[in-house]
C-alpha cells in the first residue's frame, strides 16, 4: 500500500496545490487521484502565473477571449474557471461521497483586495456564481480585513478556504468567523451547512528564521506552530460552542496545511507532509512533495491533540529572539503582498500574450 494511500486512510486528505491545462488535458490529474489518493486541490496567483505563462495550453482560448473583447482580470477568471470546473468535475464523485467534506478545488478572489472588506465580499459572490459548482471554495485570506468578509460570506452561503493564516491566533479568529456566519444563518433559518478550510501556512515560517537560529532549531519552527494550532483545532471542535452548531447540522471547518513543500535542501522532501499527519486535516502539496511522499514516505506517528512538544519548541525560538506573534503577522503580511506581485504580473503575461495572438492572428 502506497504511504498516500495509508495517510488517506488515517483520515488526512490529500490535495494537490497545483492547476495547469496540461494537468487536466494529459489526465495526471486523473492519475493522481487514481495512484495516490488524491481527493482535492488548491489553486493560487502564483500557480496560475507559472500556468499561463508557459507552453501554448491557453493559447487558443487567450485569442479567442481576447478577439472578442474579454481583457484583464475578466478574461483571467474565465480561464481559470475553465481548468477549475473541469477538476470540480473529476473530484465531484468524492465531494458527494463525503458529504461536501471533501473534493474541493479553490479559486481567490483578487489579492488586490485583501486589505478591502466590501470588495472581498463582493467578489466571493461573483465567483460562486460564475463557477457554478457547488464544490468550488472561494480563497479569502485571513488578514483582519478578510475575517469580516469570511464570516458575511459564509452567512451568504458561499464556502470558503480561508488562506494565508500563520498562526493559531490567526486560525482562531478565521474559525470564529466562520462560527458566527453559520450562527448567524441558523438564526435566519437557513441550513448550517456552509462548507470550509481554514489555511496554515507552514513552511514559511522556517524560510524566515533559517538563519537566525541555531542549527538545532532549523527546520521546527514551521510544525511548532502547525501543533498549536491543532491543538487549538482540536479544543474548538470539542467547545460546548461548536457541539451545539454540529447538532443544528453544522460541518466542520476543516484545519488544512498549506505550504507544506520543503524549501530546505538538506531537509527530507516529506518533512511537512510526515510531521503534520493527523485525522479530520487536509495536507494541500506541490506535484514534486506528493510523488517523493508517494514512493518513499512514512507516517511516524500521528499529531497529538494536545500539541505535544510544541510549546517547549516555542519556548526555545523566544530564548533565540524569534517573536513569533511579530512574526506571523509579517508572514501574512508578505504573504499577501507576494500573492499581489504575481496577480499584477500574470495579468501583465496575459495582456501580453493575448495582443500577440490577436497581431500574429492578423498577420
Amino acid at each position: 500500500m502506497k504511504p498516500t494511500r495509508r495517510l488517506h486512510e488515517l483520515g488526512q486528505s490529500l490535495w494537490l496545490d497545483n492547476i495547469t491545462r496540461d494537468l487536466l488535458d494529459s489526465g495526471a490529474l486523473r492519475r493522481y487521484i487514481d495512484e495516490y489518493s488524491v481527493t482535492g486541490l488548491t489553486s493560487n496567483p502564483t500557480i496560475f502565473d507559472a500556468a499561463m505563462s508557459s507552453g501554448h495550453a491557453y493559447d487558443a482560448d487567450i485569442r479567442h477571449k481576447a478577439r472578442a473583447g474579454i481583457t484583464g482580470e475578466a478574461l483571467f477568471m474565465e480561464l481559470a474557471l475553465a481548468d477549475l470546473r473541469r477538476a470540480a468535475d473529476l473530484f465531484y464523485p468524492v465531494f458527494e461521497a463525503s458529504r461536501h467534506q471533501d473534493g474541493w478545488v479553490s479559486m481567490e478572489v483578487s489579492p488586490l483586495l485583501a486589505a478591502d472588506t466590501q470588495g472581498s465580499i463582493r467578489a466571493a459572490a461573483q465567483i460562486h456564481q460564475q463557477a457554478a459548482r457547488s464544490n468550488l471554495f472561494v480563497k479569502i485570506p485571513g488578514t483582519p480585513e478578510g475575517v469580516a468578509a469570511i464570516e458575511e460570506s459564509i452567512f451568504a452561503g458561499i464556502p470558503i478556504n480561508v488562506t494565508l493564516l500563520f498562526s493559531r491566533d490567526q486560525y482562531v479568529a478565521a474559525a470564529e468567523a466562520y462560527m458566527r456566519g453559520i450562527e448567524r444563518r441558523l438564526e435566519k433559518g437557513l441550513t448550517p451547512q456552509v462548507c470550509s478550510v481554514a489555511s496554515l501556512f507552514v513552511s514559511r515560517w522556517d524560510v524566515a528564521v533559517k538563519d537566525k537560529v541555531p542549527d538545532a532549531l532549523r527546520n521546527t519552527l514551521g510544525v511548532a506552530v502547525g501543533k498549536t494550532t491543532y491543538r487549538a483545532y482540536a479544543d474548538m471542535l470539542a467547545s460546548p460552542r461548536w457541539r451545539a452548531l454540529a447538532d443544528a447540522g453544522a460541518l466542520p471547518q476543516r484545519l488544512l496545511w498549506a505550504s507544506t513543500g520543503t524549501k530546505d535542501p538538506q531537509a527530507s522532501d516529506t518533512l511537512y507532509v510526515e510531521s503534520l499527519a493527523a485525522p479530520d486535516t487536509i495536507n494541500t502539496m506541490p506535484e514534486k512533495t506528493l510523488k517523493a511522499f508517494a514512493e518513499h514516505g512514512a507516517i511516524r506517528g500521528v499529531l497529538p491533540k494536545d500539541g505535544g512538544d510544541a510549546e517547549a519548541v516555542l519556548a526555545r525560538f523566544a530564548e533565540a529572539g524569534v517573536d513569533t506573534n511579530a512574526l506571523a503577522m509579517q508572514l501574512q503580511k508578505e504573504g499577501a503582498e507576494a500573492f499581489v506581485k504575481s496577480w499584477k504580473e500574470l495579468l501583465r503575461r496575459i495582456a501580453e500574450k493575448g495582443e500577440a495572438l490577436r497581431s500574429s492572428h492578423a498577420s
